[in-house]
C-alpha cells in the first residue's frame, strides 16, 4: 500500500475482553487516531472471547478452533480482514486463520460445528495486529508525516509475546528477537526508544500464570520494572491491553508484594501507543481517554500517567490542571 492512504481502508474491529473492561479509553484513543488516518472500523458484532490462547488452548484445541473460526466468520460478514489491538487476542485469530486455511481436518471439524448456527469459515479475511496496520498499511512515513508535535519522552517499549511468536506466520521477516518495527513507531512521534535488559522478556501475565500463581508473575513484572527504571524512562509504551494491565495494575501489587527488596516504589507511567500518537498529530487529550473524567477509585490506569503527561503537555504549551476541569465538566 502507498503512503496515500485517502481512501478509506476498512478493518473489522475485534476489541477482545480486556480493553472493554479494563482500558475502554485506548478504545477511545485508537478509534480516533485510525479515523483520523483515513481508516474505517467495522464492529463485529456479536464477537466473543477470542478465546485465550495461553489457557483455552492448553485445555481445549478443538473448542478454541471452533470459537476463535467462528469470531473469523464475522469480520467475514463484513468483508474487512481483521485488526485487533491485543498481542494474545492476535495470536489466537492469527493461529486460527492459519490453521483452518491450512488444513483440511481441522476446517471441516470447525465448519461442522458452526454449520449449526448457520456459519460457515470460508477463508475470505486475513487477521492483523494493530502495529502491522500502522507499520506496514498506513506507513511508518505516513506516521512520521501526521506526527507534527515531538513528545521528547525517553521510552521503554514493551512488544510482548504474542506479537513476535510463532515468527514463521508472524508479518515481521522473522525479526523475533531483536526487532525494531516498534521502536522505530515510537521513534516516529519524537521520542527515544531507550534499550534496556531483557527487553524481549515476557510481562509476566501470560500463559494463566498471573491467575495461578500471581508472585511468580509479578516477579516477572519487577525484573522488568527494575530494568526499565535502571535507564530513566518517562514511561512504558506497549501495544497490548493484558500487558498494560499487568505492567500498569501489577506495579501497584509489585509494590505491596516486593516492598522491602525494590527500595523505593515503582511509578512509571504505562501508554498504549495510540494515546501517544493521537498526542504526537495534535489531537485533544481528552479524546484520547488520557485525562479522567471521573473521580472513581479503582480503576485504570493504576498506575499515574501524571508524570509523563505533565512533560509532554509543557512541551505542546497544554495546562495540565485546565484540562482536568475541562474533562469533568464535558462528562
Amino acid at each position: 500500500m502507498t503512503d496515500d492512504v485517502s481512501n478509506k481502508m476498512a478493518y473489522s474491529f475485534y476489541l477482545g475482553c480486556v480493553i472493554p473492561n479494563r482500558y475502554p479509553m485506548v478504545e477511545r484513543a485508537t478509534r480516533t487516531v485510525l479515523d483520523e488516518l483515513g481508516a474505517e472500523l467495522r464492529d463485529m458484532k456479536g464477537a466473543t472471547c477470542c478465546p485465550a490462547p495461553g489457557v483455552f488452548r492448553s485445555f481445549d484445541i478443538p473448542t478454541w478452533l471452533v470459537i476463535g473460526g467462528r469470531n473469523l466468520t464475522i469480520a467475514e460478514d463484513n468483508q474487512a480482514d481483521v485488526v485487533t489491538m491485543c498481542n494474545g487476542c492476535y495470536g489466537t485469530l492469527l493461529e486460527v486463520e492459519h490453521a483452518l486455511k491450512h488444513e483440511e481436518k481441522k476446517r471441516n471439524y470447525v465448519n461442522e460445528h458452526l454449520q449449526k448456527v448457520g456459519r460457515k469459515f470460508k477463508g475470505s479475511i486475513h487477521v492483523k495486529h494493530l502495529a502491522e496496520v500502522l507499520y506496514y498499511d498506513i506507513g511508518l512515513k505516513k506516521i512520521q508525516d501526521v506526527a507534527i508535535h515531538d513528545l521528547g519522552l525517553k521510552v521503554a517499549v514493551h512488544y510482548g509475546c504474542h506479537l513476535l511468536k510463532p515468527s514463521a506466520i508472524r508479518p515481521w521477516d522473522g525479526e523475533s528477537e531483536e526487532p525494531r518495527f516498534f521502536d522505530e513507531l515510537v521513534e516516529a512521534l519524537g521520542c527515544e526508544s531507550v534499550d534496556y535488559r531483557d527487553k524481549m522478556m515476557c510481562c509476566g501475565a501470560g500463559g494463566g500464570v498471573r491467575s495461578a500463581v500471581k508472585e511468580v508473575s509479578l516477579d516477572f513484572t519487577r525484573h522488568k520494572l527494575e530494568e526499565i527504571r535502571k535507564v530513566g524512562a518517562d514511561c512504558i509504551v506497549n501495544m497490548c491491553p493484558f500487558c498494560m494491565l499487568q505492567l500498569d495494575l501489577g506495579q501497584v501489587e509489585v509494590n505491596g508484594v516486593f516492598k522491602d527488596i525494590i527500595g523505593e516504589p515503582y511509578n512509571i507511567p504505562v501508554f498504549y501507543y495510540t494515546q501517544l500518537l493521537g498526542l504526537s498529530m495534535g489531537l485533544n487529550p481528552i479524546d484520547l481517554g488520557l485525562i479522567k473524567q471521573h473521580d472513581l477509585k479503582g480503576v485504570p490506569p493504576f498506575t499515574s500517567q501524571e508524570p509523563a503527561l505533565r512533560k509532554i503537555f509543557k512541551k505542546l504549551g497544554y495546562n495540565y490542571d485546565e484540562l482536568v476541569e475541562q474533562a469533568k465538566n464535558k462528562k
